[in-house]
């Protein structure tokens, strides 16, 4: 069989001949395709030469289409709805969908996020599936890998090629037991230093805020224990004289774990941002952008509720 170059040929022909099909007349398929009359004739004659045969003759009611013709137009129909498919999104239907959604998120957010997430989507999607990953390293490498959807977190730089979405700015508070004698005695920046520290850290190495804060006045801290997680942290602190600083937000949530006390910190933290990232390519995705702003929203009820 003869392979067509569908290079060489010029597409539009065919829906002109869709037009002449349906309408039985030159100038009301011009019409319907937006074409002048002439510029519909001429591409009448170039179906001719494609085709090979004279595909519509004059008639006492306008065109007859020929043996040819009548044979092409329902593969002609049905290629023409295969294409103008393939150029229409679909309805996204979230009710409907069925999908797996993974987000890169260190505890932390995911405590905030998942509670409030996790219910909305099972009554509003329950087809969808989540799963939430730890943070590996640059989060936006394993978002541009196609290993997670979308990263929650600390995003200090969202470079080219990705979109975020600021939820809220984090500032930081102390846990220490609820009896701890800094309690009614206040913690002071010497007392601060001196106690023992607890440092939650994804990577099991280097420091964090504080640190670089301590740096910065010349002092530092002993860091008695390192935890990659934050779920321990607080019953560790419930029952030793060391303290841990946390995101404020995540300090109130924590503290109904156990018999702790919230405080604030005796040196200047700043704070930082917390962000929804995620790849250029997913931007105009309909069920990408409906999953993230679920997750925008989730993410600013679960914080609203520790305010």
């Amino acid at each position: 069989m003869h392979q067509v170059n569908l290079a060489g040929i010029d597409l539009n022909l065919l829906t002109a001949l869709e037009a002449l099909l349906r309408e039985r007349s030159v100038t009301k398929a011009a019409d319907a395709v937006g074409l002048s009359q002439p510029a519909m004739s001429r591409a009448l004659g170039r179906l001719r030469s494609l085709f090979d045969d004279r595909l519509f003759v004059r008639g006492p009611d306008g065109l007859v289409p020929t043996p040819r013709a009548l044979a092409v137009e329902e593969p002609l129909h049905r290629a023409l709805a295969g294409v103008r498919g393939l150029l229409t999104a679909p309805e996204f239907d979230p009710s409907s969908h069925q999908a797996r959604f993974r987000i890169l998120c260190p505890d932390v957010q995911s405590m905030e996020l998942m509670p409030t997430l996790a219910r909305r989507l099972h009554r509003t999607a329950p087809g969808v599936e989540l799963e939430i990953i730890g943070f590996r390293g640059d989060p936006l490498v394993a978002v541009e890998a196609g290993e997670a959807d979308l990263s929650v977190g600390y995003h200090p730089q969202i470079r080219a090629g990705f979109h975020a979405t600021k939820v809220y700015r984090s500032a930081f508070s102390c846990l220490v037991r609820a009896d701890h004698p800094v309690v009614s005695d206040g913690l002071t920046l010497e007392r601060f230093v001196a106690m023992p520290h607890i440092l939650v850290t994804v990577t099991g190495r280097g420091g964090g805020a504080v640190d670089t804060a301590l740096a910065q006045r010349g002092l530092s801290r002993h860091v008695a224990v390192r935890l990659p997680h934050f779920m321990a942290a607080p019953l560790v602190v419930a029952q030793t004289d060391m303290v841990l600083t946390v995101p404020s937000g995540l300090a109130r949530r924590i503290a109904v774990l156990a018999p702790l006390a919230i405080l604030p910190t005796p040196i200047d933290l700043g704070g930082f941002d917390v962000s929804v990232a995620w790849h250029e390519r997913l931007q105009d995705d309909q069920a990408h952008t409906w999953f993230r702003r679920e997750v925008v929203s989730a993410l600013r009820e679960g914080v609203s509720m520790t305010d």
